[in-house]
């Protein structure tokens, strides 16, 4: 439809721009009831150039590079980013763009239908996505089949769910599907995308779907308005395309200003439109306390024009608005109060977290009106710069400072912000402040418009991806045009991570407090940092035909949840069985098979929100184990420790395959699990017992080998013992048969030895490899030994001691006897020979039997006056006794009394007459033989 020449529009006319300096820019598709050409307009503030992509259904169309002061053009095809079939309608199709630089830049689509009809749909950037969102469009009084609402959803990751939800009271008419509910799921991958759209006929069909609520999964980005559509109830002449890029709700506010826009007198072609996002929200215009509306969720209010404010003289007006709760503002415009020049437009919330500068816009006079879509400033162009700050603000304009006249004008009922308006305006332009400031064009050509916002998309900060979707790999930030930053990971602040952007190394809740001016500092929402799904690789080795393989993390601290294990892709040379209780994965080649397999398996970890996955490729080599035989080792004793041997366990034959490994342990868990290696086997001492070998080859598998240690005990003679001889004599010694070697310590290497004399001898005795020295000594044998001998009248009692019984006893050397009794020898000196059983040199003991005197009668007379042994006073040990007959001793001869006794008692009493007892004991003089001579005595005493 025809549009007015040289259009002005306030904030926006026909056509809006609301663009967001981003690094990366999502636009969903429209449903358009006409044919429409369009191109990418992209600016940025970047000295350095820099190549921005531009995506459809995630396959690139193209590159732009782009820098300060050089903004570029890019043409898109209709069948990216346009539906004008029915059957685009209501299902899941490919269109939508994506764009992605590495600095940041601003993005808008510029639309237009010949010169006819007119729109700049402008991108937020990341703040354009999220996953709730309550949709915008224009109600219409009038019935036309040629105009149409529209709600376009873009996916920008796999596999989002999305939910949309629309009145239950007001009938909707869907181009494309007519659903029994009020409710529709689906499901996109990323770069893919759904369009709600309905004909304008009837004219209620145009506002059932306002307030309808979507919501998502994952990040999603709206498109929502008319192409085409009006909303002046003057006349049902004329249509425009009216759209725009919604925010998620996380991005609204409660506090806007609007300024009027061309529509000088018509008041129904002017206002807002309002849509609250919860129940019992209060609007307020123009800081009047009493509402001018309560709506619930999803209910929606139109502001009247008349409710404008005259400022500065009356040629400016503006609007202040206010909310209880957050709510979606779009501003409604036109020009010359034509209902064919009219749009709308997402109204941002004012507040202190506004940029401080808008650089730059790029090319704000040229639209792709050009053969094919090439841009061009079409005749008759005229641009109108809008401005809104901070009261008190520095403002400059390309460097200059505007004139009195285009402002600062006041805002009824907020003292804190004011607006400017300059005219015209051309070319790049960038708009700095020393205060939160954002700022709109409008514009227009002979018969279409356009104009928007830049800027200042959510009401708070938010932290967004600035690349990846998880770890490694995620970039996050937050708006770059505050003054300080500091990152929070579980509300622990992160050292050093004070700038706009953060790249996170671990799971978790993220936050940003920023502060910006004299702002409070503020926190963003909480956002939730998950790891990416892990892809490791690993490889194992079968040896014994089957393998358990127990899911474990290569970098998490998690514990795998057993029913989160799945086998991903399947072996394809055996089979692989999940226990369902342990999540152990047991693998089973198939019969014969030997060689490479592989499994890919996936599992998750036990956290309470952040739960790590990994996902394994496993490489499995099939291979056969050693073949191994146990083995007995035999060794000779050591001399040191008889109980142990000598081992050089490497000579056990346990394995004869080549390129295999032996290592040596003490018991068969350490041979399994690897631990206590013996390292010094050539050299192992051991007593009987055993040791294992693990035998390895070159593809990992083993078995273990046992081998059984024998400590060959001393061998000896049993028949070689210590032998007893004659001092002068000499004897044979003999080892015994049965030995393979002798070596006597005289030399000898026979069995027996002669002619062997009293002494210690060895022999070295050799059993097979073994040698055992043994030891034997030749005792001379012990001689009897004389104890004592007693002497009774003539005979004599021999008592022998020591030596080796039967004793046999002599007195002559030739005649032997053994009894130890002679009787009737002669008295004097006698001598007696005695040998034990070695029959030895004999003991010779030379004794002295005394005479005996068996009367004494001591009555002076000088005839056997006294008992009388004086004879024998140079015995050693002499002593000479009387006693009485019961046994009293009366007297003790010695040298003192010369061994005489003359039968008196202490020689002063005289015994009674009557027998007594003498016993006369002393040692003989060469080997100190005890000798007792004993016998009855006659004492008779006359008086």
């Amino acid at each position: 439809m025809k549009q007015f020449l040289l259009i002005f529009l306030l904030m926006i006319t026909g056509i809006n721009v609301s663009a967001q300096r981003d690094t990366e820019h999502w636009i969903a598709p429209f449903y358009a009831s006409s044919t429409v050409t369009q191109s990418l307009y992209l600016s940025t503030d970047s000295v350095t150039p820099f190549t921005v992509t531009v995506f459809s259904n995630n396959t690139a169309l193209g590159t732009v590079t782009i820098s300060k002061n050089n903004p570029q053009v890019y043409i898109v095809s209709p069948a990216n980013i346009s539906a004008t079939s029915v059957s685009e309608g209501f299902t899941v199709i490919n269109k939508g763009l994506y764009l992605n630089g590495t600095k940041p830049f601003y993005c808008t689509l510029r639309i237009v239908s010949s010169t006819t009809h007119a729109e700049i749909l402008t991108s937020k950037g990341k703040a354009g996505i999220g996953k709730e969102f309550y949709v915008a469009n224009t109600p219409s009084p009038f019935a036309s089949t040629g105009n149409n609402f529209t709600a376009g959803v873009l996916a920008t990751e796999n596999n989002t769910v999305v939910t949309a939800t629309w009145s239950a009271i007001s009938t909707v008419a869907f181009i494309g599907a007519a659903p029994t509910t009020n409710t529709h799921t689906f499901t996109l991958n990323k770069g893919q995308s759904f369009i709600f759209a309905g004909s304008g006929s009837p004219a209620a069909n145009m506002s059932a779907f306002i307030g309808a609520k979507i919501v998502s999964d994952k990040p999603i980005t709206l498109t929502n308005g008319n192409v085409l559509g009006n909303f002046g109830t003057g006349t049902s002449a004329g249509a425009d395309i009216i759209l725009d890029q919604s925010v998620p709700t996380e991005r609204l506010g409660n506090t806007f200003a609007m300024v009027r826009t061309r529509s000088t007198t018509a008041d129904d072609i002017e206002g807002g439109i309002v849509i609250a996002t919860e129940n019992n929200t209060q609007v307020f215009l123009n800081g009047s306390t009493t509402p001018a509306a309560t709506l619930n969720q999803g209910q929606w209010y139109r502001i009247s024009g008349s409710n404008y404010l005259a400022q500065g003289g009356g040629a400016h007006k503006n609007m202040f608005i206010s909310t209880s709760k957050n709510v979606y503002l779009y501003q409604l415009v036109s020009v010359g109060n034509s209902n064919a020049t009219c749009g709308f437009n997402y109204i941002p919330p004012l507040n202190c977290f506004l940029p401080r500068k808008i650089d730059e816009i790029g090319k704000v006079n040229e639209m792709p009106t050009g053969a094919g879509g090439a841009s061009v400033v079409a005749s008759g162009t005229s641009v109108k710069l809008n401005i809104l700050t901070e009261a008190g603000a520095t403002v400059t304009v390309n460097g200059v400072a505007p004139t009195a006249a285009q402002g600062p004008f006041p805002l009824t009922g907020n003292t804190n912000w004011v607006t400017y308006a300059l005219e015209p305006v051309a070319g790049n332009l960038t708009i700095l402040s020393n205060k939160a400031v954002t700022a709109g064009i409008n514009g227009g050509f002979s018969t279409s418009g356009y104009g928007g916002y830049f800027a200042g998309f959510s009401s708070i900060p938010l932290i967004a991806k600035q690349t990846g979707d998880c770890i490694p790999g995620l970039v996050l930030e937050v708006d770059d045009s505050y003054d300080t930053y500091q990152w929070f990971r579980n509300d622990i602040p992160i050292p050093g991570a004070n700038s706009n952007s953060f790249t996170p190394t671990q799971s978790g809740n993220y936050t940003v407090r920023i502060t910006v001016g004299s702002c409070l500092p503020a926190t963003t929402p909480v956002y939730k940092v998950f790891t990416c799904l892990q892809q490791t690789t690993a490889a194992k080795t079968v040896c014994e035909g089957y393998i358990n393989i127990v899911p474990a993390f290569t970098s998490s601290t998690q514990t795998f949840v057993p029913s989160t294990v799945q086998i991903v892709t399947p072996p394809a040379n055996g089979t692989a069985i999940i226990n369902p209780t342990t999540g152990v994965i047991g693998y089973v080649p198939n019969f014969g098979f030997v060689g490479t397999d592989t499994i890919t398996y996936k599992f998750c970890g036990n956290a309470p929100e952040f739960v790590d996955c990994e996902q394994i490729t496993l490489t499995l080599t099939i291979s056969e184990s050693p073949v191994v035989t146990n083995a007995t080792m035999r060794s000779c004793y050591l001399e040191s420790d008889i109980a142990t041997g000598l081992f050089n366990l490497s000579n056990a034959v346990v394995n004869t395959q080549p390129g295999t490994t032996k290592k040596y342990y003490p018991s068969l868990t350490d041979a399994n699990n690897q631990t206590n290696e013996i390292t010094n086997f050539a050299n192992y001492i051991a007593p009987n017992g055993v040791v294992f070998v693990r035998v390895s080859n070159a593809n990992g598998c083993y078995r273990v080998a046992q081998i059984t240690l024998v400590v060959l005990p001393p061998v000896k003679s049993t028949v070689l013992i210590d032998k007893e001889i004659c001092i002068e004599d000499k004897t044979t010694l003999d080892a015994g048969p049965g030995f393979d070697g002798y070596q006597w310590s005289t030399g000898a290497t026979t069995q027996t030895i002669t002619d062997v004399s009293v002494g210690t001898y060895s022999v070295i005795l050799k059993t097979g490899d073994c040698f055992t020295k043994q030891t034997v000594t030749v005792y001379p044998t012990k001689q009897p030994v004389i104890s004592n001998i007693e002497v009774t009248s003539n005979d004599i009692t021999v008592f022998v001691v020591g030596g080796t019984a039967p004793y046999k006893y002599s007195t002559d050397n030739i005649n032997w006897q053994d009894s130890n009794i002679f009787t009737d020898l002669t008295r004097g000196d006698t001598t007696v020979y005695v040998k034990d059983s070695f029959d030895c040199t004999p003991i010779v003991v030379t004794i002295t039997i005394p005479n005996i005197v068996n009367v004494i009668t001591p009555n002076g007379d000088g005839v056997n006056d006294v008992l009388d042994y004086s004879a024998l006073a140079h015995k050693p040990n002499l002593i000479l006794g009387i006693f009485d007959r019961y046994g009293v001793k009366i007297f003790e001869g010695n040298k003192d009394t010369g061994f005489k006794w003359d039968g008196t008692i202490n020689k002063t009493k005289k015994v009674s007459t009557g027998n007594y007892w003498f016993s006369i004991t002393w040692n003989e003089s060469k080997n100190k033989t005890p000798i007792k001579f004993s016998g009855w005595i006659l004492v008779k005493n006359r008086e």
